[in-house]
C-alpha cells in the first residue's frame, strides 16, 4: 500500500485539510472495507443522489438511518427468527451491519423508502444562496461620481 505525503498541500493552501483527511481515510480503508451489504450510489439529477442498499430479510423496523457530523449511518439489527428452523443451505445473510457514507457539505437526506428487499435513501445537494453565483451590476461612470459626491457631502 502506498503512503502519500500531504505536507505540500498543507503548506500552500488553506481549508483543504478535510480533503486530505478524506483521501487519507479512503486510502487506509481501501482493502479492508466490508462488502456486506451490497449497495449502489446513483446520480438521479444534477444535485440529487440515491443510495440503494440490498437488505433482504430485514423489515423497515429492523433498519435505522441517522445523519451525524456529515456522515450517513445506516444500521440494521439482526432480524432474528422467532421460530427455530433447520436450514440445509443458508445463503441469505441477515446479520447486523452498520454502513457509513461520508456526505459532502450541503448534502442532506430528503427521504428513505424500503421495498422489495431494497432500502433507498435519497439525497440532495442544497447550495446556500450565499454560495451561489450572482451577477454584479456594473455602474456607469456618472453614477460612480454621484456616489462619491454624496459620500464627500456626508463627511
Amino acid at each position: 500500500m502506498r503512503s502519500f505525503d500531504f505536507a505540500p498541500l498543507y503548506r500552500s493552501s488553506v481549508g483543504f485539510d478535510q480533503l486530505a483527511n478524506m483521501m487519507d481515510r479512503v486510502l487506509s480503508t481501501e482493502g479492508s472495507q466490508a462488502s456486506y451489504p451490497p449497495y449502489n450510489i446513483e446520480k438521479t439529477a444534477e444535485d440529487a443522489y440515491r443510495i440503494s442498499i440490498a437488505v433482504a430479510g430485514f423489515s423497515a423496523e429492523d433498519l435505522g438511518i441517522e445523519v451525524k457530523e456529515n456522515a450517513l449511518i445506516v444500521t440494521a439489527r439482526n432480524a432474528g427468527d422467532t421460530d427455530e428452523k433447520t436450514y440445509l443451505h443458508r445463503g441469505i445473510a441477515t446479520r447486523a451491519f452498520e454502513r457509513r457514507f461520508h456526505l459532502a457539505d450541503h448534502v442532506r437526506v430528503t427521504g428513505a423508502s424500503h421495498s422489495d428487499g431494497m432500502l433507498h435513501v435519497d439525497l440532495e445537494r442544497e447550495i446556500p444562496e450565499a454560495l451561489k453565483p450572482r451577477r454584479i451590476e456594473i455602474a456607469s461612470g456618472k453614477q460612480i461620481e454621484k456616489d462619491v459626491v454624496e459620500a464627500k457631502a456626508v463627511n
